[in-house]
């Protein structure tokens, strides 16, 4: 049976998806943009900030359905410059140790309201 996940920790869809659906002991997790939960607007600053809105928009999610970082084994992160990889590696970084979840990252054209940083997980408990 699926369950919508919903957290006041991270910006309301704004659009029509959930911001989480568990099914069983899985929790798959939309795309997070660098969105204050609290404003509903875009984050300032580069992509290291960005990526820190992002994770800890995720972690709202997570903590929603009783997990934490530890719980993700795929993660997808889209970005709109991977000149900036380094940047946004280094922030994932303090937020997933090993074992590591798996990984893809993608340069795309653009982003929901020019964001430069999106990530989307999928959790196991």
């Amino acid at each position: 049976m699926r369950k919508v996940i919903a957290s006041s920790e991270a910006p309301a869809a704004v659009g029509p998806y959930s911001q989480a659906i568990a099914v069983g002991n899985t929790l798959y997790c939309a795309g997070q943009i660098p969105l204050d939960p609290a404003s509903g607007e875009l984050v300032p600053g580069g992509v290291a900030e960005q990526a820190t809105r992002v994770l800890e928009n995720i972690g709202g999610v997570l903590r929603a359905n009783g997990m934490d970082y530890s719980h993700v084994v795929k993660a997808t992160v889209f970005m709109t410059d991977l000149a900036h990889f380094g940047e946004m590696n280094a922030v994932y970084a303090k937020y997933f140790h090993e074992p590591f979840p798996a990984r893809s990252t993608f340069q795309v054209a653009a982003l929901p309201r020019g964001a430069q940083v999106e990530i989307e997980v999928i959790a196991v408990s």
